[in-house]
């Protein structure tokens, strides 16, 4: 089957001008088939996969977006938020076509075989897993501010990560995104809400709640800043992973009733997404600059704290549902992937289902306690899984249909070696991201940023 793909794959080219010709969906190459006897996983359209792929994104990223913005000035987070949106866009339309000319990948680890072998396979399959359980544990901090934030720290913040990761593996322990997908709708509105609550409250405010209260104050608002390597790296990461969790969006499409339909979610949820990062990123941190908290919806005084985390909990529980169930589809696909178990409801298809949700989900609980800074997590998702998933294998993909390129037209010649560059980015912001994060989490332990990890310290600054 595979070396069949792959012949199709490369013959799907015409030799004339080196553009894809149609290549018509093998129902039976896919993952997930039409059924009328089990489970039905394929009942996803294309609004409801619009909705998810948003959800997806606009949670945790929007929240981290005005500190970035502190580090690189105005012009250059604003520049950087655009640039990165319609770059991680491309890659996904790299990853799509990739993907319905070989209808049986169900994640960008099946991806990484035909490029690379049963290695790239593994090792793409375990920075997937890596990375949807560190955004998992960016869930269940926000999750965790938000009760902070409400109950002015009336428990301790490992109770109420516990907490929110027992909420969040309920959840995401429902089995089909058609349902999970519902959700969606709900937690989004929350989300976009809990931001535009922010985004008025602080525009109504003499100075940032955070600055001090009297005498002359420091705004901190710069259009351009020199903010250094390790912070520079750290502020751009940020801002590419607020739009990079594109590769979540792959098993969606699995279960699209039409995956040939996925760029009509695509672009709408990537125009949303990057107009709503700019605008409101932009208006925070004109009104808060080096005063803007972290998660930003802290940023407007504590009675808009508590009004907007309590709007926005629905939406931070819903983030950390889709994370977990996207984490947890592709172990459980691994696993029963060519048995019979995978679309009956059998004792080993809903033991294996639920123990991959309760063991991912508790790794994001340990891991969330350990790096209890907001943006650092996030920081580090980037840094270590989607810069070389978003970045260097959608590049290697598309080298790997196009090696023709290489002795084509001289245009030809530099769309290849453009690509060529788009492997060897993901690999440079994977090493000098990576670099950066790993020395503020240093400093921010040694400053007393972070007390020690399963801190009980509140982490909403709310007491």
């Amino acid at each position: 089957m595979r070396d069949k793909e792959q012949a199709e794959a490369h013959g799907a080219y015409d030799s004339g001008n080196g553009s894809p010709r149609s290549v018509i969906l093998d129902e039976e190459g896919e993952v997930f088939k039409k059924t009328d006897s089990g489970v039905n996983f394929r009942k996803v359209g294309w609004f409801n996969a619009t909705v998810i792929f948003t959800k997806i994104l606009f949670a945790t990223g929007v929240l981290s977006l005005p500190s970035a913005l502190y580090s690189l000035g105005a012009v250059g987070g604003s520049i950087s938020i655009v640039a990165w949106g319609a770059f991680n866009t491309y890659c996904f339309v790299i990853l799509g076509n990739f993907r319905n000319r070989h209808p049986h990948c169900h994640s960008i680890a099946d991806m990484a075989e035909f490029a690379g072998g049963v290695v790239a396979k593994e090792v793409a399959g375990l920075l997937f897993i890596i990375g949807y359980v560190l955004v998992t544990g960016s869930g269940i901090i926000g999750v965790s501010t938000a009760l902070n934030a409400l109950s002015h720290h009336a428990a301790c913040t490992v109770w109420w990560s516990f907490l929110a990761a027992v909420v969040i593996v309920a959840t995401a322990s429902i089995r089909k995104l058609e349902h999970v997908g519902w959700l969606s709708y709900v937690g989004f509105l929350s989300i976009y809400i809990a931001v535009l609550i922010v985004v008025i409250g602080v525009t109504t405010q003499e100075r940032p709640a955070a600055a001090p209260q009297e005498g002359p104050y420091d705004l901190g608002y710069v259009n351009i800043n020199n903010p250094g390597f390790a912070a520079g790296m750290v502020a751009s990461c940020t801002i590419f992973v607020s739009s990079a969790g594109t590769s979540a969006f792959l098993p969606v499409i699995s279960e699209m009733r039409n995956p040939k339909d996925y760029k009509k979610p695509l672009y709408a949820c990537m125009t949303l997404v990057t107009a709503s990062y700019l605008a409101f990123s932009l208006v925070v941190y004109r009104w808060c600059g080096m005063w803007v908290a972290s998660p930003s919806l802290g940023s407007a005084g504590q009675t808009i704290k508590m009004v907007s985390y309590g709007v926005a909990l629905l939406g931070l529980v819903v983030s950390g549902t889709l994370y977990l169930h996207i984490g947890a589809k592709y172990v459980f696909v691994r696993i029963l992937g060519n048995t019979r178990h995978l679309q009956a409801n059998t004792v080993v298809h809903w033991g294996t289902w639920f123990a991959c949700t309760i063991l991912l989900g508790a790794l994001a609980f340990i891991l969330a306690s350990s790096i209890p800074i907001f943006n650092y997590l996030i920081a580090l998702v980037g840094s270590v899984c989607f810069a070389p998933l978003a970045m260097s294998l959608p590049g290697w993909l598309w080298l790997y249909d196009h090696g023709h390129y290489k002795k084509g037209p001289l245009t030809q010649k530099i769309t290849y070696a453009l690509h060529v560059g788009l492997v060897l980015l993901g690999l440079f912001f994977c090493v000098g991201a990576t670099y950066g994060v790993v020395i503020q989490i240093i400093d921010a332990y040694a400053t007393g940023l972070i007390g020690s990890a399963f801190s009980c310290a509140d982490n909403s600054n709310s007491s």
